[in-house]
């Protein structure tokens, strides 16, 4: 694989589900949730609505901030995509940084 890897992706959306907050052996917090994303953008000079649903998952301090979140919470989302399991490749996002965002409705600004 030439070059270094890129994996980082950031999404902006309204929380859709959360899980409860639980522990991994070692200590650490762990919340699962799903995003709900819908915007507008252009491709190939054509204006697209995009909506998707994501399956996140936070640790550590991330989660803490997260399990004080309720359903319907705008946020926006930074960190990366791995594999839900090693059974089940589907892809995840790894919640690194997250913020709430104000004066959002239905996971778009305004």
């Amino acid at each position: 694989m030439p070059g270094p890897a890129r994996n980082s992706v950031a999404i902006a959306g309204v929380l859709l589900e959360r899980g409860a907050l639980r522990y991994t052996p070692g200590g650490q917090p762990v919340l699962e949730f799903l995003l709900a994303h819908r915007s507008a953008r252009t491709e190939a000079g054509t204006q697209r609505r995009v909506e998707c649903e994501m399956a996140c998952l936070a640790m550590g301090p991330t989660a803490l901030l997260l399990d004080g979140a309720a359903v319907g919470d705008a946020v926006e989302a930074k960190g990366f995509l791995a594999a839900r399991s090693l059974k089940r490749r589907s892809p995840v996002l790894h919640v690194e940084t997250i913020e709430f965002i104000e004066g959002a409705k239905n996971g778009i600004q305004t």
